[in-house]
């Protein structure tokens, strides 16, 4: 063994001894002084990652609407033909025309429905296009949890499927009008009048509030009682909720001078929808603004608010 000529062993090649290092004005190898970690910067704000997630996901949802593209169109599509096709042509041509016999009644009662199938679409298509996927990949499927996994918030994958759905829904009600232009008896015309601001501001209010109804639906329900959804809840809101009737009609049901009909429909998130639709396409009497908006908005945050706390109970559990 190599000494030096104090006798103390030789350091290793490469490193200074303690004698080497204590001494005043000896040469410290590099190697030697101990390296501090360094602090890593975030290269992107939680914000900014949290929107590309959410784009990504939304991404994902595209992709997969692009594989079952026919299956979508059909979808979006068969319930404002049938309603168009039923009530515009096939009754007046039978001579069952509601709200009269008269091309000028029946026209009227064109004027009401047209609206009111935009949005029935809303309803349908919303509420299809969440809660028949998130309760499929929640319960069956499990493939909910591939997602959930992701280095990013957990709610922002029922967030993405909602803006998914209610871009859906939006698509939906743009088909009625063309189709109800087309499809119509001789004589029967929808007396329609746009209101531009009230269709840009007030349709995707509708297709995200129903859009998180979907999202309720698909955290409450299990995939084999989907079927109670659409009997027991679906059904009951399109029928009580406007989409044939406008809701001052309702006015001559009464008990004791109660509008008790008028007052329970009002509960329901669809009359707000189908009063909102009227008010943006047609100039006839409907629900006032300042109950449409308020109302529309608080159910769609109470059905958010209720989706995603059901969304994380669901999947964590």
């Amino acid at each position: 063994m190599t000494t030096t000529s104090r006798g103390a062993p030789a350091s290793p090649a490469g490193t200074a001894s303690p004698a080497a290092a204590a001494s005043p004005g000896a040469a410290v190898s590099p190697a030697a002084v101990p390296r501090m970690p360094r602090a890593i910067a975030p290269t992107r704000s939680v914000l900014a990652a949290s929107w590309t997630a959410l784009g990504a996901l939304m991404l994902r949802d595209l992709v997969v609407l692009r594989k079952h593209l026919w299956e979508v169109v059909l979808r979006t599509i068969m319930q404002p033909f049938l309603l168009c096709f039923v009530f515009l042509y096939v009754f007046p041509k039978i001579g069952q025309g509601i709200g009269g016999h008269t091309p000028a009644s029946e026209s009227a009662f064109a004027t009401i429905l047209v609206p009111g199938v935009i949005g029935i679409s809303i309803l349908f298509q919303g509420v299809q296009s969440v809660a028949l996927s998130i309760a499929h990949e929640i319960g069956s499927t499990r493939e909910i949890e591939d997602r959930v996994q992701a280095p990013c918030p957990i709610w922002l994958v029922p967030v993405a499927r909602v803006l998914s759905g209610a871009m859906q829904a939006l698509l939906a009600a743009m088909v009625v009008l063309p189709m109800a232009a087309v499809i119509h008896a001789p004589g029967i015309h929808a007396q329609l009048t746009p209101h531009w601001w009230l269709i840009i501001t007030f349709l995707p209010l509708a297709c995200l509030t129903m859009a998180c109804l979907g999202l309720v639906l698909g955290t409450t329900f299990e995939p084999r009682n989907i079927g109670l959804m659409f009997g027991f809840i679906i059904l009951p809101a399109t029928f009580l909720g406007g989409t044939y009737y406008a809701w001052a009609r309702l006015a001559p049901v009464t008990v004791g001078g109660w509008h008790w009909l008028q007052t329970l429909v009002l509960m329901n998130p669809l009359t707000y929808v189908n009063e909102g639709t009227r008010a943006a396409f047609t100039a006839i009497p409907h629900l006032g603004l300042y109950y449409i908006y308020p109302e529309t908005l608080q159910f769609g945050l109470a059905f958010l608010a209720i989706g995603l706390y059901n969304f994380r109970r669901r999947v964590l559990s």
